[in-house]
């Protein structure tokens, strides 16, 4: 069976666990008729020995309906995966039901009871982060397939964005546009997507036989943190002239700092971001240059994934890359 998806246990599999009828199972399991507390505990104890939830009984025919679990609130990430989503799952007639769990685990298991008695064929978990989360559990009797996300237990399906690759081909736009005094702004250490963007900071740099110009800039996802950074590159020792930055609020508050501070943006410094979130990067003056996650992408081979999985198809675990795009704009191009 695939991963997340185990055999349907039935009334007939709890009865000779417990040792009474399929009826008494049935009326311990709803709540009705007239039974011993023992006798109730005993089939209630066998059920949950046996991982059996209520609302999905055996050979129930599928409802085509797919659970969308996330921790997005303001929808940043989850609008453009589910529109990817769509494009596989709207043209096989099955619908999403959303639920935003806040990143409150007790929110969360509540989402995944009422999926369950909504009787969805499948649940797709997102977020706003690629950081490590905890798995749903491989005792749900439906698939589940984590995408942005990443299950901390290696035997789940994840479909991440390539950050390293992404941020590698960032700096390689910056050399090849004649930079080679490169600095990093980046987010919180803490976060997966920073170590990986790093990784492939380093990638690129060590290719061409150049070095970062000051350690990595740790700080906040921020416009601020950015305007900051511009402060302390533009009054530290070492000369720069390309930088990239892990986020495109970054570096619109880079860019904003530079232009204050009498540097110009892209004839002095060339400034790419990451993320290509239009209302960040087109508005920015100039437009910024950056690489786009394909969120889209991302939400089209979840969405493959999880029909697959639904279909009977065993999945090997483990995380599934998806490519980035560089787009090009004003920060870095000269026209």
């Amino acid at each position: 069976m695939p991963r997340g998806r185990k055999k349907t246990v039935t009334t007939a599999d709890i009865a000779r666990r417990a040792g009474v009828s399929p009826g008494t199972v049935s009326k311990a399991l709803n709540g009705r008729g007239q039974l011993a507390p023992a006798t109730r505990e005993r089939v209630l104890s066998a059920a949950r020995e046996l991982g059996f939830i209520p609302g999905r009984p055996a050979g129930e025919e599928r409802t085509y309906l797919v659970g969308v679990l996330t921790t997005d609130s303001i929808g940043r990430f989850t609008i453009p995966l589910l529109a990817g989503a769509e494009d596989v799952l709207g043209p096989g007639q099955m619908a999403m039901l959303l639920c935003e769990s806040r990143g409150d685990p007790i929110r969360e298991q509540h989402y995944i009871r009422s999926l369950l008695n909504r009787r969805v064929d499948g649940i797709i978990v997102t977020g706003r982060n690629s950081d490590l989360r905890p798995s749903l559990g491989d005792q749900l009797p439906i698939p589940v397939v984590y995408t942005l996300v990443q299950s901390e237990d290696p035997e789940d399906v994840s479909v991440l964005h390539d950050d390293r690759e992404g941020a590698a081909t960032a700096v390689r736009h910056l050399i090849e546009t004649g930079r080679r005094r490169v600095a990093h702004v980046t987010g919180p250490p803490r976060h997966a997507a920073v170590r990986r963007r790093l990784l492939g900071v380093e990638d690129a740099l060590k290719a061409e036989g150049i070095s970062l110009v000051t350690e990595p800039m740790f700080g906040e996802w921020s416009e601020a943190w950015g305007r900051e950074a511009a402060v302390r590159l533009t009054r530290g020792e070492q000369e720069f002239d390309g930088v990239f930055c892990a986020s495109d609020q970054i570096a619109r508050g880079l860019v904003d700092g530079l232009r204050e501070l009498g540097r110009r943006v892209p004839e002095e410094v060339g400034v790419v971001g990451m993320d290509n979130w239009d209302v960040m990067a087109e508005s920015a003056r100039p437009p910024l240059s950056t690489v786009d996650l394909n969120l889209s992408d991302l939400g089209q081979l979840a969405a493959e994934l999880l029909v697959a999985a639904i279909d009977g198809q065993v999945l090997p675990g483990g995380p599934r890359l998806v490519s980035s795009t560089l787009v090009k704009r004003r920060s870095t191009e000269l026209f």
